[in-house]
């Protein structure tokens, strides 16, 4: 957070004093919970966010504020907005989150004291009347928008309805350089009420050349009368030049121009407004022939420029917190698919599960969204909570960042260091026989000559035969049983036979063919990990509600961990970590926990199973629901609407 942001009223008083940036503002009033600015015979109430639930507290605010030359703003953190809405129903303000830097402060207390001097003047004269309820409402509308495209849209259909401009365009300026000249204009949004226009995304230099780049450079309103008449004596003191091309290709004549360009609250130009032909009061709907232009567009006024830069000004702080907004999404959606990526690389088998996780889930969200009939026909999901839903499946294995890695991509019943020790006893084993064998073949020989020692070397080498062939059947069931499949009848007592017998090592001590721990862990029925393992395995959501509990998501996202952390919930409680029953799981949970099920049931062989066919997947889940466990009418609409096919075309 930057060092000046102002993040009380107290601290706002003090930067009006004493920062020349407000030198033109008079605080002439101040009491509990606010203070009164004024520039003229304007008026600017500041009043923190807790008098708005005190009716005796801020109804004189509200009084003065709706009498036209004081307008209230309630200041406050988002969390103390609450209740405001009420009082808004029934009296205009604004309101500011704090904190704010001075720079944005500045600019919005200038916007606000540019629409009560707008407000004063319509009520003087009535001129301004329509526009500045218009304004304020334009204002509004820009502030919740958060798509830059629609936001866009917004700006320039409510540009050309204050000036009444037939057609116009916005662009944006990209590039980070402080020198404009560096940086390039994007031509983003067009409208034309005459024509239909092909509409291309395209972008130009930012120079001295085009009526918008010089906007840039010059950060000036820039109004031309007649761009037909710019080779006439005395018309064109920027020296433009009006390219004809365009108008002959579409049938349309560009006359009157008024170019607006934005700027941020870091006092940067980030976009321009291009307004095209002031409609005359009682033109035609569309303007087609020469004669339309002639008779019916006139140039923009002054009364033009000051509206339609009113609100580009506005315009420019809704398009930078947009912007920024978008980046702070695109940040917190790159942090979100980096930690996808750091718990799948530590078992690439489970590669894209959590992605097709959150399709499924999110899938089945939007399916119940549109129920009208059912259990479920009361439920909706707007599009925070689709997104809150999203990053819940995207999330929902982050606990095993928590797990042992061992354990996470144990595959067979032994671990491989333990498999390959397992091995190698084996093969010394064998090479103690096989060893042994040739001392017995030595010792006769020294003993009863070669001739006659030769005699035994065939019923030596039947015995090394036969006792290494029991070495490799026993190395062979070892190996079976280390498959994390079910046993066969008699393996325990298999296993416990050759646990039995022993071998000597080089010093001679002796040691079991297979160690306590190894014949514990081969005995396993089926899979792959023991009581132990399995409990750590099953404690990846504990850790994921914890993980995801110590994160800053906010009123909107603040569901994620109890959604995410209860995915292996049953319905009927048998399920884990806080064996949760029936409405105890949330509804978001239960989609969670079949999209969780069918796609571990689907997705690629792994390790320790196969990939099984949609069908045979559809038909374990409804196991599932017959015992209780799984939501029946989430499966039904699951099975119905065929959301599997997100992630698994037919």
């Amino acid at each position: 957070m930057a060092h000046d942001d102002i993040r009380t009223l107290s601290e706002l008083a003090v930067a009006l004093s004493d920062d020349k940036r407000f030198a033109d503002f008079q605080l002439t009033a101040r009491g509990d919970g606010f203070i009164e600015l004024r520039v003229g015979e304007g008026g600017v109430i500041l009043a923190e966010a807790r008098l708005a639930k005190d009716r005796s507290a801020i109804e004189p605010h509200l009084v003065r504020s709706k009498a036209g030359s004081t307008f209230l703003i309630i200041v406050g953190a988002d969390d103390e907005f609450a209740g405001v809405e009420a009082v808004r129903d029934r009296y205009e303000l604004a309101v500011v989150s704090l904190p704010i830097s001075r720079a944005r402060l500045y600019v919005t207390l200038k916007n606000y004291f540019d629409l009560i001097a707008l407000r004063r003047r319509a009520a003087e004269g009535g001129r301004y009347r329509d526009e500045i309820g218009e304004l304020v409402a334009i204002s509004r509308a820009l502030s919740s928008e958060r798509d830059i495209s629609k936001l866009l849209g917004l700006i320039l259909e409510k540009s050309r309805y204050i000036t009444s401009a037939d057609a116009g365009s916005v662009y944006t300026v990209e590039g980070r350089s402080l020198n404009p000249r560096e940086r390039t204009l994007r031509f983003v949004v067009s409208q034309n009420d005459s024509v239909k226009i092909d509409f291309r995304e395209f972008t130009l230099p930012v120079d001295e050349k085009s009526i918008v780049g010089r906007s840039v450079i010059e950060r000036q309103v820039m109004n031309i009368p007649n761009l037909y008449a710019l080779d006439e004596p005395g018309t064109n003191p920027w020296g433009f030049k009006h390219d004809k091309t365009f108008d002959k290709r579409v049938g349309y004549m560009g006359c009157s121009m008024l170019t607006v360009p934005m700027v941020n609250q870091r006092d940067e130009v980030i976009g321009v407004i291009q307004l095209i032909n002031k409609r005359k009061e009682g033109a035609p709907a569309k303007l087609k022939q020469p004669l339309d232009f002639a008779q019916w567009v006139i140039p923009f006024d002054k009364r033009d420029e000051d509206l339609s830069a009113t609100l580009a000004s506005q315009a420019g702080i809704s398009l930078e917190n947009t912007l920024l907004y978008e980046d702070i999404r695109k940040l917190f959606e790159g942090f979100v698919n980096a930690s996808v990526t750091a718990i799948e690389s530590r078992d690439p088998t489970t590669s894209g599960h959590s992605h097709r996780v959150a399709q499924l889930t999110v899938g089945l969200a939007e399916t119940i969204d549109r129920e009208t009939t059912g259990p479920f026909s009361g439920i909706s999901f707007t599009v925070d909570d689709l997104k809150e839903i999203e990053y819940a499946g995207l999330l929902h294995d982050f606990g095993k960042v928590g797990v042992r890695e061992k354990v996470l991509v144990k595959a067979k019943k032994l671990y491989e260091p333990d498999r390959e020790m397992v091995l190698a006893r084996f093969d010394f084993i064998r090479k103690s026989i096989e060893a042994e064998g040739l001392q017995r073949k030595l010792k006769a020989t020294l003993e009863e000559g070669a001739a006659a020692a030769e005699r035994r070397f065939a019923e030596i080498d039947e015995e090394i035969r036969r006792r290494t062939a029991e070495i490799d059947e026993h190395m062979a069931f070892v190996l079976k049983a280390n498959e994390p499949t079910v046993l066969a009848e008699g393996s325990f007592e298999r296993l416990a036979e050759i646990a039995r017998l022993s071998y000597l090592d080089g010093r001679g001590q002796p040691h079991p063919y297979l160690r306590e721990e190894e014949v514990a862990a081969l005995k396993l029925p089926r899979g792959s990990l023991t009581v132990e393992e399995r409990r750590e395995i099953e404690s990846h959501v504990v850790h994921t509600f914890n993980f995801l509990e110590n994160i800053p998501w906010g009123r909107r996202l603040g569901k994620i961990p109890l959604i995410a952390g209860g995915h292996h919930e049953k319905l009927d409680g048998t399920g884990y970590p806080r064996g949760l029953k029936g409405e105890e799981i949330r509804v978001e949970t239960r989609m969670m926990t079949i999209a969780d099920i069918f796609d571990a049931l689907t997705a690629s062989d792994r390790p320790y199973k196969k990939a099984v066919p949609v069908e045979k997947a559809l038909d374990i889940i409804r196991f599932e629901v017959k015992d209780g466990k799984c939501d029946a009418d989430l499966f039904r609409i699951f099975v119905e609407a065929k959301v599997w096919q997100r992630v698994i075309p037919a």
